[in-house]
């Protein structure tokens, strides 16, 4: 499955669009990462725990979509985007979505 950011694939034509493609995935903190922050936020420095959860979050958010798009008969997922809101207190959304494709 090809996954790109862009409207095209280079050296391939789009022949059909099947629809947007979408993956989320819902993370919420826990009370040791928290506890490990409250004292990373006063000596400063990156956060490697929430580092960790976002990638992953990220990771599995993107593998959503392409098993969207997979389901859909896609060859290609184009115009790729990711987003990111809060869901409640302690808790966000990652949404991955783009334009799922047929490629000749």
């Amino acid at each position: 499955m090809i996954v790109t950011t862009t409207e095209t694939v280079p050296g391939k034509e789009i022949t059909g669009v099947l629809g947007i493609s979408r993956g989320s995935t819902v993370r919420a903190r826990n009370v040791g990462r928290d506890i490990f922050a409250g004292l990373k936020n006063l000596v400063g420095g990156e956060i490697s725990a929430y580092t960790k959860l976002q990638a992953h979050a990220r990771d599995q958010a993107m593998q959503r979509m392409v098993d969207d798009a997979r389901a859909m008969g896609a060859d290609a997922v184009v115009n790729v985007r990711l987003a990111s809101s809060m869901v409640m207190q302690g808790a966000s959304e990652i949404l991955a979505y783009g334009t799922a494709v047929k490629l000749s």
